[in-house]
């Protein structure tokens, strides 16, 4: 059974990553011209700032070094973490992403922008903003019933919370 350079490079890095006290969220590597570009995306409940970013790409930078995973060729290793808008694929996700605004992809087809109030093992509890003046409205949804989940970024919130967009969302630490 084959399997890709991606998957190689999960195996051997991933434990990096974890002994960091952050969660590997994604690796892809990329063509970019000439060169290779290895993307690998962390993040923790905590958040991963400038300095962990730094501390981990440094560490995967060794461990690649010291292997051939990534053949002979020159290539350039970003580390940084999912962005303000980040896509919600598993549980830790929706849970980091409490009291967050989400945009739903529903299966059964349509659309929800609803802030996150609680998540549990069946699904979340959240508010629907009202709309044209009316109250915000309370609402269950199960995970089977979610297509797709995105973070919305809040420039301004009207209850008076700043969304802060994770800042540390947006650090990205580059190193070859």
């Amino acid at each position: 059974m084959s399997t890709t350079q991606s998957e190689r490079l999960r195996e051997l890095l991933e434990p990096l990553v974890t002994s960091q006290g952050l969660d590997l969220e994604e690796i892809a590597v990329d063509s970019v011209g000439r060169k290779r570009v290895l993307r690998v995306v962390v993040d923790s409940d905590t958040g991963a700032d400038l300095d962990r970013i730094a501390d981990v790409s440094r560490a995967l930078s060794a461990k690649l070094d010291e292997t051939d995973a990534m053949g002979a060729g020159a290539y350039d290793l970003e580390v940084g973490t999912p962005g303000a808008e980040r896509a919600l694929t598993e549980y830790r996700h929706y849970v980091r992403a409490t009291d967050r605004l989400v945009r739903f992809q529903l299966h059964e087809g349509g659309e929800l922008v609803a802030r996150i109030l609680a998540v549990d093992e069946e699904g979340l509890d959240l508010e629907v903003p009202g709309v044209k003046g009316r109250r915000a409205t309370t609402r269950r949804l199960a995970f089977p019933d979610i297509a797709k989940a995105r973070v919305q970024v809040e420039f301004s919130r009207k209850d008076g919370k700043k969304d802060n967009g994770d800042d540390k969302d947006n650090e990205k630490e580059e190193e070859a």
